[in-house]
C-alpha cells in the first residue's frame, strides 16, 4: 500500500483541479453547500443560447452537462442562475494558491489554470511525515477550511498520470482522490472507453486513430505498426505512444526551465451578431487601439501584427476564414504606424456581402522594447515621441480612475463593445464596475 500511496516512487505529483470552481464559488459566497446546490454561472443579459460557464455537482448529477447552454438545461428545474464574476474568482484563485504553499514551494507548483494545479510532492514527504496521498488530502481538506471550495485530487508517479488520475478515477471516486502508477494503469485503463477521456487526445485525434482501428489506450500501445501511427499524427505519435505506456518524461522543473523563442500578443473576439465589414472595421480599431496600450503598458514592441476574420458568405452562410500579416520596418507599438497598415489590410480583405463572426488580432515576434535598438529615423520622430507620451498618459489615467474613464468616440458608436470589453475578464463579466 506504501508504494501505491506514492511514497515508494522515484517522483510523486499531485494534480489537483477545483470541482465546478465557478459555480462553488458562487455557492459560498452565498453561504450555500456547492456540492448540493443546483447554481449555474451564466450571464443573464445574454440570450438562452448563452454558455453556462460551470454547472454545480448536484445538477450535473441529475444530467445537465457541463458547458451546455441555458436552453439545454431541463424545463421545470428550479436553479440559481448566478452572472459571472470572474474577478472574484481569480481572487478565490489566489487564494487557494497561498495554501498551496503552505505544504509546497512555488518552484514545485505548476499552476495549469485558474481551477487546476501540479504539484511535486517529493520532496515533501519527509519534512510532512507522511504519504503522497496522506499530503494530497491535507491540501485538499486545508482548501475546504480555507474557502469552502470543494477539491478533486489525482495522484500519479509522473504528471500525465497525476493528470489522468484526476480525470478518470478521481472524479469518479466517492473520495474524491484517485491515485495510478505505469502498473495499475495498464491494469485499469487500458481499456477504458472513451479515448477522449484521456488527457491530449481530442475528438480529431480520436477519428483518426479509429481509422485505425484504434479505440483504447491498450490498442495504441500494442499497435503493431507504430509508422503508420506517425504518418496519421506526426510528432504527436511519439507522445500518444508514450502516453499510452502511461509514461510521461516531462517534469515540473523541466516545466519552469522552458522559455520560448518567440512571444506574442493575442487579442480575440466573438461578435454577439453577424456585423457588416463596415461594422467590423469599428472593432478591428477598438482592438488595434487596445492592442498597442497592452503593449506600452508591458514595455514591449511587434515586429508584425496578423489579422484573422472569420465570417459568413452568402444566401447559405458559407463558413470563411481570412487573414493577412502586416511586417513593420521595425519593431513597434505605435498606434500611428499599427493602425493605418492593420485597417488597410483589412479593407482589401473585406467582402461586401459578408457577416463577420470572429476576429483576431497577434502581435508576433514581441520582445522588451528597451532590447530593440531604434532606427536612425524613428528614434528621434518628434512624432512619435508626442504619441507615445500620449500613450502613456491614457494609460495612467485608466490605471487610476478605470478602463472607462477615457474612451475614443469610436467606443460610443452602437456596435462598439470596447466599453463593455473594459468590464470583462477573459471575455466574461468581472463582476465589478
Amino acid at each position: 500500500m506504501e508504494a501505491q500511496e506514492g511514497t515508494g516512487w522515484e517522483r510523486s505529483y499531485l494534480c489537483i483541479d477545483l470541482k465546478s470552481f465557478y459555480a462553488s464559488c458562487e455557492c459560498v459566497e452565498r453561504g450555500l453547500d456547492p456540492l448540493t446546490t443546483d447554481l449555474v454561472v451564466a450571464d443573464p443579459v445574454r440570450s438562452d443560447k448563452t454558455i453556462c460557464l460551470a454547472v454545480s455537482p448536484s445538477l450535473k448529477a441529475k444530467g445537465v452537462r457541463n458547458r451546455c447552454r441555458v436552453f439545454q438545461i431541463p424545463q421545470g428545474m428550479e436553479y440559481i442562475m448566478a452572472p459571472p464574476r470572474m474577478a472574484l474568482y481569480i481572487r478565490y484563485s489566489a487564494r487557494i494558491y497561498q495554501t498551496m504553499l503552505r505544504f509546497v514551494s512555488e518552484d514545485d507548483i505548476h499552476v495549469y489554470s485558474i481551477d487546476e494545479a501540479f504539484l511535486d510532492v517529493t520532496g515533501y514527504l519527509g519534512f510532512h511525515k507522511c504519504s503522497a496521498r496522506q499530503l494530497g488530502e491535507r491540501i485538499r481538506q486545508a482548501i475546504l477550511q480555507d474557502t469552502g471550495i470543494p477539491a478533486t485530487c489525482g495522484l500519479g508517479s509522473n504528471l500525465y498520470l497525476a493528470k489522468v488520475a484526476l480525470d478518470i478515477t478521481a472524479k469518479h471516486s466517492p473520495d474524491f482522490f484517485g491515485v495510478l502508477d505505469e502498473q495499475s494503469y495498464q491494469a485499469t485503463m487500458w481499456d477504458h472507453r472513451p479515448i477522449t477521456d484521456f488527457w491530449r487526445v481530442g475528438p480529431g485525434t480520436a477519428r483518426r486513430l479509429k481509422k485505425l482501428g484504434l479505440e483504447t489506450m491498450g490498442q495504441v500501445a500494442l499497435y503493431a505498426n507504430p509508422e503508420r501511427l506517425y504518418k496519421e499524427l506526426g510528432i504527436d505519435a511519439e507522445i500518444l505512444i508514450d502516453h499510452a505506456w502511461g509514461k510521461e518524461p516531462v517534469t515540473i522543473a523541466d516545466i519552469k526551465a522552458y522559455r520560448r523563442r518567440s512571444h506574442s500578443l493575442t487579442n480575440g473576439q466573438v461578435l454577439p451578431c453577424g456585423y457588416t465589414p463596415a461594422e467590423a472595421r469599428i472593432i478591428v480599431t477598438e482592438m488595434l487601439d487596445q492592442s498597442c496600450l497592452d503593449l506600452v503598458a508591458k514595455g514591449l514592441v511587434a515586429s508584425s501584427v496578423s489579422l484573422a476574420v472569420h465570417c459568413s458568405v452568402g444566401e447559405w452562410g458559407q463558413a470563411l476564414y481570412d487573414g493577412a500579416t502586416v511586417r513593420f520596418g521595425s519593431p513597434t507599438n505605435a498606434r500611428s504606424i499599427v493602425l493605418p497598415r492593420v485597417l488597410a489590410a483589412y479593407d482589401r480583405m473585406a467582402c461586401s456581402d459578408a457577416k463577420i463572426h470572429r476576429i483576431m488580432i497577434v502581435c508576433n515576434d514581441v520582445q522588451e522594447e528597451d532590447r530593440v535598438q531604434p532606427s536612425l529615423f524613428e528614434g528621434c520622430d518628434p512624432v512619435l515621441e508626442r504619441e507615445r507620451q500620449r500613450q502613456e498618459t491614457i494609460l495612467d489615467v485608466k490605471r487610476r480612475f478605470g478602463k472607462n474613464s477615457l474612451v475614443r468616440g469610436t467606443d460610443l458608436m452602437p456596435k462598439a463593445t470596447q466599453m463593455e470589453r473594459n468590464l470583462q475578464i477573459g471575455g466574461h463579466r468581472s463582476g465589478e464596475q
